[in-house]
């Protein structure tokens, strides 16, 4: 069912179990059950309605907010989401109430010192879409940088060697294995455009490290077509009904 795309792992084992799940007609209701390549698959229009009802929240993610579970005393980004945060701007008509707290989980990560637009989502739909093994959705991110051999060095656009440029877009390692190719340019002086597609646990600051170059700040502005916009830090706002990341 989630190569397939109908649910998530987890949305799918709930379906199971449920009695949402059909076999060339019959309710499949064990977990594990093994469906040969030309049978057909079903789901009740009831796991369509609940999973419809599941919520994506956009979130400015600020300074000292970790993007999971509790760590070092570091409060989860998920705490922000109450109704005192969220944006007075957000145009969607949904209302917002606790049971939308549940099952809220982040669609990727950004770290204790890094700022920007978080995912968090109920829909296993959108988080495999974000996070999955083969994601295609990218993620842009501006990047301030000093050069570590030169730290009095300002104006990195023109100082800064266009070969190591090159090796951040296409060249490095990380973990044993060779990194998807990455676009890369000046933005202004002294801060990066970057952009991926796929991410490595602190991927930008360990492949800046290898160039010589040292991660100063790092916002998320974009996942896919989605951007951070004006969203104010710690606000959220809902994804909207047309809004989509591919």
């Amino acid at each position: 069912m989630s190569e397939l795309g109908l649910a998530s792992r987890r949305e799918a084992d709930e379906w199971i179990e449920q009695g949402y799940v059909r076999v060339d007609g019959v309710v499949v209701d064990q977990l594990g059950a093994r469906v040969r390549p030309e049978q057909q698959i079903t789901i009740d229009p009831q796991a369509r309605l609940e999973q419809a009802q599941r919520v994506t929240i956009l979130l400015h993610k600020p300074l000292g907010y970790v993007s999971g579970q509790a760590e070092d005393g570091h409060a989860p980004a998920f705490t922000l989401v109450t109704a005192a945060n969220r944006w007075a701007n957000d145009g969607s008509k949904q209302r917002f109430n606790a049971t939308q707290l549940k099952h809220l989980v982040p669609a990727g990560r950004l770290d204790l010192d890094s700022t920007g637009l978080l995912v968090l989502t109920q829909d296993g739909r959108v988080a495999k879409q974000l996070i999955g093994k083969d994601t295609k959705v990218e993620k842009e991110y501006v990047v301030r940088v000093s050069w570590t051999a030169h730290p009095e060095q300002t104006k990195l656009n023109e100082a800064f060697p266009a070969e190591q440029l090159e090796r951040l877009r296409h060249g490095l390692e990380l973990d044993g294995e060779r990194l998807k190719p990455a676009k890369v340019s000046w933005q202004n002086e002294q801060q990066l455009r970057v952009v991926l597609r796929e991410g490595k646990k602190r991927q930008i600051r360990r492949m800046c490290e290898l160039v010589g170059l040292q991660v100063v700040s790092l916002k998320r502005i974009r996942i896919g077509r989605v951007g951070l916009g004006e969203l104010p830090p710690g606000q959220w706002r809902y994804l909207g009904p047309f809004e989509s990341f591919l």
